[in-house]
């Protein structure tokens, strides 16, 4: 602790001192709205919102808000806000994270910020982490806010467009963070404004906020159509990976090595770096994919999908592992969150390395989707007027949260003082010596009846230790990815009294674990953690399932030196240490250099894990910057606004342009190429062609031009007298533009991600990635709204009055990186079943056998 911090308090501590003042005004309410009958408080909301239209703010409001809420709290729920809920509710409302404790009741907390900004009338959106939680608090704290005459909507992955649509419109709605963003991405793709679902994006509070904006944000959402791409190149770099050889580690090439010239020798056809999760070919590796493929030169610039559809094969194998990273269920290859150890299904790896594991796997390899719309957690949540979050565990990523979102984060106090004992990690040489000190630890204390929770990093780590428990006869749950349907309760009954639970990384999260009195006399709730997550934070999480409210409890790690953690980071000079030391078989040690060298490596770790999440916002922001010119100028279209301007000058540019790219200004009128520039400009703007006396009537290129926009522009409006109605002409310019703005659109944001997969061989031309992808990517955005503006041109100058032009949307959505859909869900059919001889549904009179059927 600095000698700063020492006399003036931490951040939170005085940030917390300036709150107090404002906590006690709440409380000052206490008995004057106890006093009110359910009509005058209800009535109170009414009020609110008339104080605001005559100019009152929200902070003005605040403290008679918040009692009138604790108010309804305790009268429809029976449940009253404490004062360290209330502090939590004046930090949300000022747009910064909570950081309260397990058990401190933070869905109650959400109440009151909720309700105070929701009497503005532009919306609040409590963010949760899954469906169940969404649906849970919105049946459950809604009815304080129902209480009070405000409207409360949950929207769920199951619902249609109108049931969303139906809950965005009520003053406060729960949805979980990915249908949220979803939602978002979907209503920039809509064609008409009736299609839209949200209203603008005024206030979101985030629960789990570090699971949302920090653990999430390493994935951005996609939502995906599907690519031609063809499937089989997969499975030939499947069959030649397994031919191939690992070469041995190549040890660190110091300064000093290089100096005595000392070289290193490759070995095996490719190396694998476990630390970077990176796979290179050796020399010999490159040869064998030569051979293999008949190509001459890898390198070549059309290798280069070979080349990496190998290293993809690679990763597949070496890297990527079964019952870890991922399971295989139903002839299907289901992620594995490594944060929450839940399966999502419908997820996939991206950039073809999901196709990999699918060959490697031997099920059936799915095509290769298309990027259609994207977007990253970080753009997307700071799109927001106001956001604040709320979690257990904040504080150790606060400077992310202050560097990209503008977030701090404030401590706050606990209601009760957190008993509960953490015991040093326990240390052991081997894994096998590690899970035999668990399966005792476990059951000591469950022959004095205490619950156990024990906290797996991985699927297989909790299916060792359940078959060690089964052979010494203790009874226990196993909760984890492959078994997660009814973890909420599974979780609630974990504090029971003799009650041993084994849960892979955080699965429950959001459910309280309440003890029973006997528990309670047994010491609480014992957590153990089998290893050290890569995330300090993790590890904070999983210790505060135990010590709620007050209760007994106590928590300790055990870990040997073959964890990866360990294994990949740690010093070899730990295994020494034991060595030296003598250490016998089964025995642990507790060493302040093992415990600073863990440390060490889950720091190293999650400044690894910022700078992935911060290049990715780097790399994103290129595109957001896009994205926001094409959503406003699709917004506009939807809004039926008269677009004859923009298309007027969308003329006039390409006038410009062609005659800029035919005719340089320095350029003498003898010199000018008239039959490049009618070629040009005719195939765009059907004009007559520019001839001699033309060229004569102008001095320049420039009065070349206005010329030229003069007949462009008189063109266009014959175009439109032959329209009886005016507006009649003003949608087809809306349908037009939309639809080519769309098309263009979608297919830079697949060149884009291209580029992105391919931007990394830059930096072996001594040059920096990210400047090299905004420059490309710039360039790219020009040449996109350039073929807009030539799209848009042509089709409205080509246009005839008995040509009917509509809406429609201009590629199929296939589906999204984060679909929550179980995949076990059987599929409901939609339409009757269209049998062989039935007409075909598509209109075209024929049988559908000879129709459609013969495509489908």
């Amino acid at each position: 602790m600095s000698a700063f911090t020492k006399l003036f308090g931490t951040h939170s501590e005085r940030e917390l001192k300036r709150i107090y003042p404002l906590v006690d005004k709440v409380e000052s309410y206490r008995d004057a709205m106890g006093a009110l009958s359910d009509e005058e408080l209800r009535d109170k909301t009414k009020e609110y919102k008339e104080r605001l239209e005559k100019g009152e703010t929200l902070d003005d409001l605040l403290p008679e808000a918040y009692a009138t809420v604790r108010e309804a709290a305790k009268r429809v729920l029976g449940m009253e806000h404490y004062r360290v809920q209330i502090i939590g509710g004046i930090i949300l409302h000022q747009g910064r994270i909570a950081e309260m404790k397990t058990g401190e009741g933070k869905t109650l907390v959400s109440t009151l910020p909720a309700y105070l900004n929701a009497l503005e009338g532009k919306g609040v959106c409590i963010v949760t982490v899954n469906d169940y939680l969404a649906k849970r608090d919105s049946e459950w704290m809604g009815q304080i806010h129902e209480f009070l005459g405000l409207k409360v909507g949950v929207v769920l992955n199951s619902m249609t467009n109108d049931e969303r649509r139906e809950a965005y419109n009520c003053d406060i709605t729960y949805v979980t963070n990915n249908e949220l963003g979803f939602d978002y991405l979907r209503d920039n793709m809509v064609i008409y404004k009736e299609q839209l679902v949200q209203r603008g994006l005024h206030y979101a509070i985030i629960d789990e906020v570090d699971s949302v904006l920090i653990d999430e944000a390493r994935t951005p959402l996609i939502i995906s159509g599907q690519s031609g791409k063809s499937t089989r190149l997969y499975e030939a770099c499947d069959i030649l990976a397994q031919q191939m050889k690992r070469g041995e580690d190549v040890p660190e090439y110091s300064k000093m090595d290089a100096i005595m010239g000392i070289e290193q020798e490759e070995t095996g056809d490719f190396l694998v770096n476990e630390k970077d999760k990176v796979v290179s070919l050796t020399q010999e590796g490159v040869k064998k994919v030569e051979q293999f493929f008949k190509i001459d030169n890898l390198a070549d610039a059309e290798n280069l999908e070979i080349q990496h559809n190998v290293i993809l094969a690679l990763r597949a194998h070496n890297l990527m592992f079964r019952d870890q990273d991922y399971v295989v269920k139903d002839d299907e290859v289901l992620i594995v969150d490594e944060f929450t150890g839940r399966i999502m299904p419908g997820r996939r790896y991206s950039d073809g390395l999901h196709q990999a594991i699918e060959a490697k796997e031997h099920v059936k390899v799915k095509r290769e989707s298309k990027t259609l719309a994207t977007i990253t957690f970080q753009n997307f949540f700071n799109k927001f007027d106001k956001k604040s979050g709320m979690t257990g565990t904040a504080l150790t990523e606060e400077k992310e949260f202050r560097d990209i979102y503008g977030m701090d984060v404030i401590e706050i106090p606990t209601n009760r003082p957190v008993i509960r004992v953490d015991k040093q990690d326990a240390v052991y040489k081997t894994k096998k010596e590690k899970y035999h000190a668990v399966v005792e630890e476990v059951k000591a204390a469950h022959a004095k009846g205490q619950p156990v929770l024990v906290g797996t990093i991985t699927i297989d780590v909790s299916e060792t230790i359940s078959a060690m428990l089964k052979r010494e006869g203790i009874q226990h749950t196993v909760l984890n990815a492959k078994f997660h349907e009814l973890e909420a309760e599974i979780v609630a009954a974990a504090g029971q009294h003799g009650a041993v639970t084994i849960a892979t990384n955080m699965a429950g999260r959001g459910t309280d674990i309440k003890l029973d009195d006997d528990a309670k006399e047994a010491g609480g709730l014992k957590v153990i953690g089998t290893e050290r997550h890569e995330s300090r934070r993790i590890d904070n999480q999983l210790r505060g399932r135990s010590g709620r409210q007050g209760d007994p409890g106590e928590s300790q790690f055990f870990i040997s030196l073959e964890d990866d953690l360990m294994r990949l980071f740690g010093s070899e000079k730990l295994m020494d240490i034991f060595n030296t030391l003598g250490v016998p078989e089964n025995e642990q040690i507790q060493h302040k250099m093992l415990t600073s060298a863990i440390e060490k490596a889950q720091t190293k770790i999650e400044g690894n894990n910022f700078g992935i999440r911060k290049n990715l916002l780097e790399y994103d922001q290129v595109m957001n910057d896009q994205r926001e010119i094409i959503y406003a100028e699709r917004m506009r279209v939807l809004n039926g606004e008269n677009m004859r301007d923009v298309i007027f000058k969308m003329i006039t540019d390409r006038v410009e342009s062609c005659v800029d790219t035919c005719i340089s200004s320095e350029l003498p009128k003898e010199e000018w190429d008239l039959n490049e520039l009618n070629q040009l400009l005719t195939d765009i703007i059907p004009l007559e062609p520019v001839n001699a006396a033309d060229v004569d009537s102008v001095k320049n290129n420039k009065e070349l031009k206005h010329l030229l926009k003069e007949r462009a522009v008189k063109l266009y409006e014959a175009k439109e007298t032959e329209f009886p109605e005016p507006e009649q002409f003003r949608e087809l310019e809306r349908v037009v533009l939309l639809k080519v703005i769309d098309r263009k659109w979608m297919d830079h944001i697949d060149d884009m991600d291209q580029l992105r997969q391919g931007i990394g061989l830059q930096a072996y031309g001594q040059r920096d990635p990210l400047v090299e992808y905004k420059m490309a990517g710039f360039d790219m955005f020009d040449d996109m709204i350039a073929n807009i503006q030539e799209d848009t041109v042509r089709l409205l100058y080509h246009v005839k009055i008995e040509q009917k032009v509509e809406r429609e949307q201009v590629a199929k959505v296939t589906g999204t990186n984060k679909d929550e859909t179980a995949t076990n869900t059987p599929k409901k059919r939609t339409a009757a079943k269209v049998y062989p001889n039935d007409p075909c549904p598509c209109g075209s009179g024929k049988k559908y056998k000879q129709c459609c059927g013969k495509m489908a």
